[in-house]
């Protein structure tokens, strides 16, 4: 009887369900979004139980679709929406409050006060990351001091902390097993990636109970086998990783210095640091890529804030195409930019410049300026910003890279990554099979359980789809690059407080 692996690829805005087979082909998807709540300005947050049961409808749709049944799952693999935090009672299973999500500003003042008491460098040596409203140890903070009697609920050891892999897999095994990965656990800002342990000292810091948090453990073990009505049978849950850590393993980054961008709503692009945490100069996030066998792996990590949504602003702000897939063909109307270069910095600029006061800024407009020019220079526009965070990692590691791997959506324009191989002036690799993110999850599930034997076979699954090497001649090419830096500083600092 054939078996299969269930990813279950929990974002931002959507459930997803995959299945795939021993070939690491995708046999069977289905997706489901569920309801973004804003209660106020810069707040962001989502029902845990929402959560569950459209990841419970997608898993169950997934598995019918393809006629199967439990008994021919070898196993689950978990990747997950990473630092969004629920705090639920260990008794019921019931969340005190929504879900806080990773795109929450609501703990902005209390960030700033721990700046301001001198803690960034202590917490970056720590956890490799930078104090921000990003993580998840201020939003629980935020429930405790905010929510009627949770901080004494707490303080009794009556309430579970997780990020959503944790939640998923307590409700998976019916509170059985709580626990997290590495990967998952580097995000919170309560991690100390050096010691793998949760740090005593932060805790204290942000008054959170020890008691709360899960069990750290590996990105590919059997951490148990599930107990819910959807599934007759028992299969093992397998593999966690948080969505861009599980993108990087599945586009098969194994080796020191191997790089991965996605193209999602923002860009996320990490590098394999290997087995020591490298810590950045240049405001890039140290994060824990993985941990199997006893052997943890770093890596590098760039967030760029606006990637496709600028072209879901092209669609739906400025009109200027109907549906996502026409901005590669409206582009290529014209023959350059005609000197319009776009800064997306809508929400402010994240690596490698951080400033939450730049604006986003179309500058070089004339007379001859059209619909195409638009659209060409938001696309170099996403292609820049990622040039300017792989620049920055080089400079960090002393490194010339000379390839990126590229997935989700927007990878699939053809006329973007001939640019972007342009600016970088090295190879852009584009697998077949673009789902990273969930086949990283399979892959460390499969693992686990010896569907596939080891890294060796892994890396068979991998296949190029395309390769596109640098074409422009370099005087073009740095022209552009000191016109698009010229353009940058124009847009920082916008907003004046």
């Amino acid at each position: 009887m054939e078996k299969f692996i269930l990813a279950l690829d929990q974002g931002t805005t959507s459930s997803r369900a995959l299945i795939f087979d021993h070939s690491g082909n995708i046999r069977s998807v289905a997706q489901k979004e569920f309801t973004q709540y804003f209660p106020n300005p810069g707040w962001v947050e989502h029902d845990p139980n929402e959560i569950w049961s459209s990841q419970v409808a997608v898993a169950a749709e997934a598995i019918a679709g393809m006629g199967i049944d439990g008994s021919q799952l070898a196993c689950i693999g978990i990747t997950n929406q990473r630092e969004t935090t629920i705090v639920w009672d260990r008794t019921t299973g019931e969340p005190v409050y929504n879900a806080i999500v990773w795109q929450d500003r609501r703990t902005s003042s209390y960030c700033d006060e721990l700046n301001s008491m001198g803690y960034a460098g202590e917490i970056r040596q720590k956890t490799g990351l930078v104090i921000d409203a990003y993580f998840s140890g201020t939003k629980i903070k935020w429930i405790l001091d905010n929510v009627k009697g949770a901080r004494e609920r707490a303080e009794k050891g009556e309430l579970a902390f997780g990020t959503v892999d944790s939640w998923l897999v307590w409700k998976l095994t019916q509170g059985r097993t709580h626990i997290t990965d590495v990967s998952n656990a580097s995000r919170t800002l309560l991690f100390n990636i050096q010691t793998l342990e949760w740090d005593a000292q932060l805790l204290e810091l942000m008054n959170i109970p020890a008691s709360m948090l899960p069990r750290v453990a590996s990105s590919s073990e059997i951490y148990d086998y599930t107990n819910t009505t959807f599934l007759a049978t028992k299969v093992p849950i397998s593999g966690i990783a948080g969505d861009q850590q599980a993108a990087l393993f599945g586009q098969m980054c194994m080796e020191e210095g191997m790089v991965k961008n996605t193209y999602g709503t923002g860009c996320f692009m990490l590098m394999n640091t290997g087995n020591k945490p490298f810590i950045s100069k240049n405001k890039l996030l140290t994060t824990i890529a993985w941990q199997i066998n006893g052997e943890t792996t770093y890596a590098l990590e760039g967030s760029i804030f606006m990637g496709g949504a600028v072209v879901q602003w092209l669609r739906d702000g400025l009109g200027i195409i109907k549906s996502s897939s026409e901005v590669e063909a409206l582009a290529a109307k014209a023959n350059d930019n005609g000197g319009l270069y776009f800064v997306p910095s809508f929400t402010g600029m994240g690596a490698p410049y951080w400033d939450q006061y730049a604006r986003g800024m179309m500058i070089g407009l004339s007379r001859g300026t059209d619909r195409s020019h638009i659209a060409r220079a938001a696309l170099e526009g996403i292609a820049f910003q990622t040039m300017d965070v792989l620049r920055v990692m080089e400079l960090d590691t002393d490194m010339n890279i000379k390839q990126l791997r590229v997935d989700g959506g927007a990878c699939s324009n053809n006329l973007m990554m001939q640019f972007q191989a342009d600016m970088l002036g090295c190879s852009v690799i584009r697998p077949e099979i673009t789902e990273t993110t969930a086949m990283g999850a399979a892959f460390l599930a499969g693992l686990a359980t010896g569907f596939w034997k080891n890294m060796d076979e892994l890396k068979q699954q991998w296949q190029l789809d395309r390769q596109f090497d640098p074409m422009m001649e370099s005087k073009q090419a740095d022209k552009m690059k000191a016109e698009w830096a010229d353009a940058v500083n124009r847009a920082k600092s916008w907003v004046k407080e």
